[in-house]
């Protein structure tokens, strides 16, 4: 698809985290879920930061502090047992994000196997914002496309990160990532081509071997970034998307009526669920 648009690549810092844990001694079992530790708290500070003496990230509204099972800073994916940080800054976005919910994708389409984890993370701020959903049962949350609309329209930070779990080149990672996208923009808008021709071009031609992980964040519903990273966190991004269309229409492809991880989308519903008794 040949668009007219520009993209622009912001740089910035990540906020700092605490130095990477021996994966040895600090993965005392998995976690029955991630954001089991995500409770109301009742100061109206807006400041956000990380107290390694108490192993807590203490954020606007909420907290998220280790399980109850350890210290761990990380809770693993069951079926590909890869392991998502519980919280983690991303470039371009205002605070830490904290996980919520983790998940396998179904098949991926045109090689007919499983390739990827994948992990959603959040500004705990955003909870706040969900007080008409409380006491809904996780499989009542699941299948709420009110509240899945009204979550991703709230410009709040979310990101997800996709984590690899076997090489495959990135042309056939777009092919099939495209073959959800574009059929969830019924009208496609000039900037709606531009914006699948930008996200196109991060993924031709680049070799995406097993641990890489990708970054999709929307630090508004309008706009997303993408980052690949093959080591560790990424520092910038590759490219900026903005066309709110192609923004939607990504995140539907995960968390809409027929989501390509049905795990992860259960995931964030029981995540939410416990959150919002």
């Amino acid at each position: 698809m040949v668009g007219l648009g520009s993209i622009s690549t912001p740089m910035c810092t990540t906020s700092p985290l605490p130095s990477k844990p021996n994966p040895r001694n600090n993965f005392p079992g998995k976690l029955s879920h991630p954001l089991l530790g995500f409770h109301k708290v009742h100061s109206l500070s807006l400041s956000t930061h990380f107290s390694p003496q108490k192993n807590k990230l203490t954020q606007t509204h909420f907290t998220l502090k280790a399980s109850s099972v350890g210290t761990a800073d990380y809770t693993e994916e069951p079926a590909t047992k890869v392991k998502f940080r519980t919280s983690l800054s991303v470039p371009d976005c205002s605070t830490s994000l904290s996980l919520l919910g983790t998940g396998q994708e179904k098949v991926f389409a045109i090689i007919g196997v499983k390739v990827y984890a994948a992990g959603l993370y959040v500004n705990p701020s955003i909870l706040s914002k969900l007080d008409a959903w409380k006491g809904r049962s996780a499989a009542q949350i699941q299948d709420d496309m009110p509240l899945f609309k009204s979550f991703f329209e709230d410009p709040m930070e979310k990101s997800l990160q996709i984590v690899l779990v076997r090489d495959v080149d990135g042309k056939t990672f777009w092919d099939a990532l495209d073959e959800a996208i574009s059929p969830r923009i019924k009208a496609p808008t000039p900037v709606d081509e531009s914006a699948l021709s930008t996200f196109r071009g991060i993924f031709q031609g680049r070799p995406l071997n097993k641990g890489t992980s990708i970054f999709l964040t929307w630090p508004h519903p309008s706009k997303m970034l993408v980052a690949v990273s093959s080591d560790g966190l990424p520092t910038s991004n590759d490219a900026t998307i903005e066309s709110p269309n192609v923004g939607s229409a990504l995140f539907d492809v995960f968390f809409g009526d027929a989501p390509v991880s049905p795990s992860l989308k259960t995931s964030v519903a029981t995540g939410l669920a416990t959150i919002l008794k």
